[in-house]
């Protein structure tokens, strides 16, 4: 008996936000050029990036990965390879997940911008193991755990940080529903990005052809969800609804959570309308729709053919510069701070001042809340915006800043994403159903 409920998630008590690091662990993950002037770039042995970076992208997940450098101050002007301490590597939000037997709780960031599901092991030094507060996998502890001969897996951002191991398949229990023999991805060695963390793994919850295991990719929790009937064929879908990390205690706020296998009803009721769906495009394996136009206080930014992606793992908004541009032209006292490679605004900015952005999903518009317009102190009494520049991206990342002002619900089954308003009247939900 499998009971559908909600995955609380936990908000990471040591996170703390920095704007241009979070964008810094974004070049990383998705491997783009900057086209606004800024201390990091993307080099190569094929070219070096001028001022500005005006160069093609190498890819977002392409198997050939760019280098990301960062320019010195110095008199010569050299530039050197980025550090741990460069970027975010923490997560803002994580998820209890049970794996084995008898289960062992791990807090794993949950992200439909990836297709792995690795965890922190027993496999690891133990000068790793002992780095922070980690909770350790130990397969050696679980009767129903079984090795996968010859599978290995490794995950290298273009910073060379890199995580790798091998791999396994054991019982893994997520929101009540146990999917048995699910590919378990080991960690046996991480690089000190990866240790900074304060989370246990990562599950990914993007589309399977993204998935590294070798010498053949693995299917993701959601996809044996489906196979193995655990979730009701007309639910075979999950949800996301995130809550702001700085509103953690604030009970008007609501919870966070995940669901499996239905949408909560509870929220639906509060919104006072029904989900709006478009198509996705999941190709490159990515939750991609279309989003052809924007808004900035009721002006329509037309787009025409423009894409964008649902990632619950980036904390920012990335889109194209002129959308940038018009967000921040209509905010007082804004400006390109080069020096942090963002955009940045007034802290004393008003709520009345601050505008209202949307973004299309398919064919309507949903807002951005105004509180996650700011996204970090940026220092001289200026906050680093919660929306950046895509650079060289081809799409929109929309990330937490977008997610948090929606409730987003990924259809798999359908292929396709949907989206409702959210409105922060949800101390009520409506318990979730049960499912055998």
């Amino acid at each position: 008996m499998n009971n559908l409920q909600r995955v609380k998630v936990i908000h990471n008590p040591n996170y703390k936000p920095s704007g241009m690091k979070s964008y810094v662990y974004l070049l990383n993950k998705y491997n783009f050029n900057p086209t606004m002037d800024g201390p990091y770039f993307m080099g190569s042995k094929l070219h070096q990036q001028g001022k500005h970076g005006h160069h093609k992208a190498v890819g977002g997940h392409a198997s050939v990965h760019g280098n990301l450098l960062m320019k010195r101050v110095d008199a010569q002007g050299t530039t050197g390879e980025v550090g741990a301490d460069d970027q975010q590597n923490d997560s803002m939000y994580l998820c209890p997940v049970q794996i084995g037997t008898p289960a062992q709780t791990l807090n794993l960031d949950f992200d439909t911008g990836s297709s792995d599901l690795w965890v922190w092991s027993n496999e690891l030094n133990k000068s790793t193991q002992s780095a922070g507060n980690h909770n350790i996998f130990n397969p050696k502890k679980s009767s129903t755990f079984k090795k996968t001969p010859g599978s290995t897996w490794q995950i290298q951002y273009g910073d060379s940080s890199t995580a790798s191991g091998d791999v396994g398949t054991d019982n893994v229990t997520i929101g009540g529903l146990t999917i048995k023999n699910q590919a378990i991805e080991l960690a046996k060695t991480l690089s000190s990005q990866f240790e900074q963390s304060a989370g246990d793994g990562l599950l990914g919850l993007a589309w399977g052809s993204i998935n590294t295991v070798q010498p053949k990719p693995v299917a993701t929790p959601v996809m044996n969800m489906i196979s193995q009937q655990d979730i009701p064929q007309n639910a075979e879908l999950f949800t996301a609804y995130l809550g702001s990390w700085r509103d953690a205690n604030d009970p008007d706020k609501g919870e966070s959570f995940y669901t499996f296998g239905y949408i909560d009803q509870g929220v639906i009721k509060a919104a006072g309308t029904d989900p709006s769906y478009t198509p996705v495009d999941n190709s490159q394996g990515f939750w991609q729709f279309q989003s052809a136009s924007a808004t900035v206080n009721g002006k329509t930014i037309n787009r025409s053919g423009n894409t964008a992606i649902a990632d619950t793992g980036t904390t920012l908004a990335l889109v194209d510069d002129a959308t940038c541009k018009a967000i921040y032209a209509a905010i007082p006292g804004s400006k390109y701070d080069s020096t942090q490679q963002g955009y940045v605004f007034p802290t004393n900015t008003t709520a009345d001042q601050l505008p209202v952005v949307t973004f299309a999903v398919g064919d309507k518009q949903f807002a951005v809340q105004k509180e996650d317009l700011a996204f970090a102190d940026a220092g001289n009494d200026m906050v680093y915006g919660g929306i950046q520049s895509r650079g060289s991206m081809t799409f929109d990342i929309l990330g937490d800043t977008f997610l948090k002002g929606i409730y987003a619900i990924f259809d798999q089954g359908n292929q396709r994403f949907g989206a409702v308003q959210r409105v922060e009247a949800t101390q009520n939900l409506t318990p979730p159903p049960s499912s055998s």
